[in-house]
């Protein structure tokens, strides 16, 4: 079976790892600082702040940003449940805006008739599988009626919008290093920013709200969020071959785009002013569940990203919403291989499996 996901792990991660346990600095040592530093520059930001995982990076970005009780974020349905759920978890309620079809990111135009509608207070923008969303126009929403704007960047490392790296447009942005990601830590986040006082105040809320100091001096209310030693070692050699792999998930989408185009199914798309890292390669299907079994059998692992949006799950079905854009495509997208580990041989056979479908 070729897998949808196989994270590269190999002998410098694990040297990195041993040197952290043998050196005693196991929690929030100098490497975490070293790493928080080098992801920032990758990025082109100002600050890095590193987390556990990337719902605690979202949940430390709108602690650090003020956004908590009585406040409203408007974001995409058409998300991993993460994404709704840091606003809930800072206090804040979500308010759901439709994504646009082509692209599965916020349409700028649903986005802005819900921040009137619902006098919102901050936007979170959702980069998903790997392709910006519509920055310049949501970030002019946000300026327009003085709201926070946070990228949720969890898929998208190293992708790019309009020539600039994504994590480096809002007031703050968060990326997750969960095992599938286009680079891992094992688990982990982070939060960069350029602005000092949000990098400061999200480094506090994660280190149960301490000063800078790292004394016993606790200035706010805060959590232990912090991510390990051993975790940023992995997360400093994964990021030094993030643009090998992120290279590989581009050729390997180049050839699928080209061998598909006469497929029944539509590929992913990239506009001009985006460059796409491909966290995941998602199609769309009429008849998606019989193409998904129609893979499996031929040997190719797939995946829904995702089945049900958010204010659809029980959790959230108390959310005014207005998406039946978001409804429709979770019944049509499929996400296909398309990581660095495929080979040519994989790429061949999962073009060749879905052509002979009929």
């Amino acid at each position: 079976m070729i897998p949808i996901a196989d994270p590269e792990m190999g002998s410098e991660e694990i040297e990195a790892t041993v040197a952290c346990i043998e050196e005693g600095q196991l929690a929030d040592g100098p490497e975490v600082r070293q790493f928080e530093d080098e992801f920032a520059a990758f990025c082109g930001t100002e600050f890095g702040v590193a987390t556990s995982n990337g719902t605690t990076a979202l949940h430390a970005a709108f602690a650090a940003l003020g956004i908590g009780p009585g406040d409203r974020v408007v974001t995409s349905p058409f998300s991993f449940v993460a994404s709704a759920n840091a606003i809930r978890l800072a206090g804040a309620e979500p308010v759901f805006a439709d994504i646009d079809p082509e692209t599965y990111t916020l349409d700028p135009y649903a986005t802005e008739q819900a921040v009137r509608e619902y006098e919102a207070d901050a936007i979170l923008a959702v980069h998903l599988y790997g392709l910006p969303a519509e920055m310049n126009h949501l970030r002019d929403i946000a300026e327009t009626h003085d709201l926070a704007l946070v990228e949720d960047a969890a898929q998208a490392h190293g992708a790019e919008y309009d020539g600039r790296t994504v994590g480096s447009f809002g007031d703050a942005a968060c990326f997750s290093f969960y095992p599938t990601k286009n680079m891992t830590t094992g688990e982990g986040g982070m939060v960069t920013t350029d602005r000092r006082d949000v990098a400061e105040r999200a480094a506090s809320f994660v280190n149960h709200g301490r000063t800078a100091n790292g004394g016993y001096d606790h200035v706010r209310l805060g959590h232990n969020f912090r991510m390990t030693s051993m975790a940023a070692a992995i997360g400093r050699v994964q990021l030094s071959r993030l643009p090998k792999y992120n290279e590989a998930r581009r050729a390997n989408a180049a050839y699928l785009t080209d061998r598909l185009r006469d497929a029944a199914v539509k590929p992913p798309i990239e506009p001009d002013d985006c460059r796409h890292v491909y966290h995941q390669y998602t199609i769309r299907a009429d008849d998606r569940d019989g193409l998904q079994e129609h893979l499996e059998s031929k040997g190719v692992g797939t995946g829904v990203y995702y089945p049900t949006p958010i204010h659809e799950q029980p959790a959230y079905q108390h959310v005014d919403h207005d998406a039946p854009i978001s409804e429709q495509m979770a019944g049509n997208v499929l996400s296909l291989p398309v990581h660095p580990g495929l080979s040519g041989d994989d790429v061949r056979t999962i073009a060749s499996a879905i052509k002979s479908y009929e």
